[in-house]
């Protein structure tokens, strides 16, 4: 049977517009801007579905094809970028060293990556200066709302610019190391999970834990530089 082939960003990314971004660190009382350039970014979290299909792994303790993938470390999510980068015959973003921990991105690549915490804090406001897009039981899975689990993702309601569970659900990993001289190799990890209370779902709540750490409210959602994009899903 012939199948036609449909680019992944026509169906499952958004193009998010350039802008800038004010970002701040309240355990050290510090703002900073940021400029964004456009960008993809997924409107939904990796499912265990599509996680499955390039990896054929399946960590997630809450079992179910289009529930978000779960217990995925930031190497986890880098790994995955990159195989999905391959299959699509993209240049891999990002280059691992011979220890497997050493990682640099190559922001000029076409391949897929995670996005920035300012890329993603934009992309969660949506336009706007709200630290939630919507009224949080309509737009998000949280500890009072989630039964102790993750849900189907694009259940709930999505912000302005079309993208569903920022907050809620599970967090996700972002490329950013949170403070390499108090940290060290800590990244950070933005939205909230299933079993935060109200007050960890916000758009400018930021996370950090070290790149080998997973746990079942942490996953990932996929970005792409704002360049040609190439195929992913077949369809009939």
């Amino acid at each position: 049977m012939a199948y036609k082939v449909k680019r992944y960003a026509d169906t499952q990314m958004v193009e998010i517009p350039r802008g800038e971004i004010v970002l701040r660190d309240d355990r050290i009382k510090y703002k900073w801007k940021v400029e964004i350039k456009p960008f993809f970014l997924a409107k939904y979290p990796v499912t265990q579905e599509l996680y499955y299909d390039i990896t054929q792994k399946a960590p997630s303790s809450f079992r179910g094809k289009q529930n978000p993938v779960e217990n995925i470390s930031w190497y986890d999510a880098i790994y995955l970028c990159n195989l999905l980068s391959q299959r699509e015959g993209l240049k891999e973003c990002y280059i691992i060293g011979s220890n497997g921990e050493d990682v640099t991105c190559d922001w000029e690549s076409h391949g897929y990556r995670l996005p920035t915490e300012a890329e993603w804090e934009y992309a969660c406001r949506a336009g706007t200066t709200e630290v939630r897009y919507g009224k949080l039981d309509k737009i998000a899975w949280y500890n009072e709302n989630s039964s102790g689990k993750t849900h189907e993702v694009g259940k709930k309601e999505p912000n302005a610019w079309g993208l569903y569970d920022m907050l809620g659900n599970v967090w996700e990993w972002c490329w950013d190391v949170y403070d390499e001289k108090v940290y060290g190799a800590y990244r950070i990890f933005r939205g909230g999970g299933w079993s935060d209370p109200a007050r960890g779902c916000l758009a400018s709540n930021r996370r950090r834990s070290h790149p080998t750490f997973f746990i079942d409210d942490l996953g990932l959602r996929l970005a792409k530089s704002f360049k040609e994009v190439s195929s992913l899903l077949l369809v009939k």
